[in-house]
């Protein structure tokens, strides 16, 4: 007998599961406590994959054109917006056909949802019946769930209009992408973003005696193009103030803050920290919310490098302007 047993809601279903999958809607799923089947992690910075599941994702918007305005951003406005989309970003705005927009664009990670994940136990306690629309269906979404919670602390130390302010006594930026062209037009080969990454979710603890300012000058030495700094610290063990102490270090190869960002304030964060250019991840963000953030860097002085972790993403985001 399979450790996970799928139970669909039909006909032939009990009167209480019938009961139950009326009231809350859940997926079910029948998992045996006493010899669980282990799961392998399904993401890694290093290595990006995502696993799709066949339930259809519910993605709140978190920045929009009207988002965006209520920001005070004068690059992102309604009137940059091509007419053709107009009605598909109202519709955005109103929380209408946001899982159909996007499905269609590969997007499978939901935000977090209001209430924790319950748990029920049905007849002898050999199975457990989990509702699996409030439980993370991936390490990835488990993450995107933990950074909504956590940017939203940050939010209030530091509202944006602060970082606005300190946005003046920031560094200059300089040429990430202009480093890496240099770096192949130099030497023939492909150019290198070396990783300052102390830990991951898939493989723990990378290097105990972790010293980010020691590494990156090692990387620079070696004759890496641009450096890629983690600030996830709950999972990667990063932190914004090691991208900080990096460029305060006078490192000279450009710094990619590699973050999961979900709003704009976290671009506006990164600057103010010293960076040069930061992550986008397709498998997380809407083409719209893409479109919008890709305009804040380019206000900022920032490039955006936006990550494709899968064949099926690529024609979505080739297509964004």
């Amino acid at each position: 007998m399979d450790s996970v047993m799928p139970l669909r809601t039909t006909a032939a279903a009990t009167a209480t599961a019938a009961t139950a999958a009326a009231t809350v809607r859940p997926r079910f799923s029948f998992q045996l406590l006493a010899n669980p089947r282990p799961r392998k992690p399904a993401f890694s910075m290093s290595v990006p994959t995502t696993i799709f599941t066949t339930h259809r994702a519910r993605i709140l918007p978190q920045f929009t054109p009207v988002r965006a305005q209520e920001d005070g951003s004068a690059v992102v406005s309604e009137s940059t917006v091509p007419e053709g989309d107009a009605l598909k970003i109202k519709e955005w705005e109103v929380e209408r056909f946001q899982d159909e927009i996007a499905a269609s664009q590969g997007i499978k990670i939901r935000r977090r949802p209001t209430t924790g994940p319950p748990l029920h136990y049905v007849g002898p306690f050999e199975f457990r019946m989990q509702n699996e629309g409030n439980t993370p269906i991936n390490i990835l979404e488990e993450i995107i769930w933990n950074k909504d919670k956590e940017v939203s602390q940050m939010k209030e130390k530091k509202p944006l209009l602060l970082l606005k302010k300190l946005l003046t006594g920031a560094p200059p930026t300089r040429d990430f992408l202009g480093a890496l062209k240099g770096s192949y037009s130099r030497t023939g080969l492909p150019a290198l973003i070396a990783e300052v990454k102390k830990a991951s979710p898939s493989r723990g603890v990378l290097r105990e005696d972790f010293n980010p300012v020691e590494i990156a000058k090692a990387y620079e030495r070696g004759g890496a193009a641009c450096l890629s700094v983690l600030t996830d610290q709950k999972y990667f063990q990063g932190s914004f103030e090691n991208l900080e102490a990096i460029r305060n270090a006078g490192v000279e190869c450009p710094l990619l803050c590699k973050e999961f960002v979900i709003e704009a304030w976290q671009i506006y964060y990164a600057r103010v920290k010293g960076a040069d250019a930061i992550l986008l991840i397709a498998a997380v963000l809407p083409n719209l919310d893409i479109r919008y953030m890709i305009k804040i860097c380019k206000l900022l002085g920032l490039t955006a490098l936006v990550e494709v972790n899968c064949y099926f993403l690529h024609p979505y985001v080739l297509t964004i302007p």
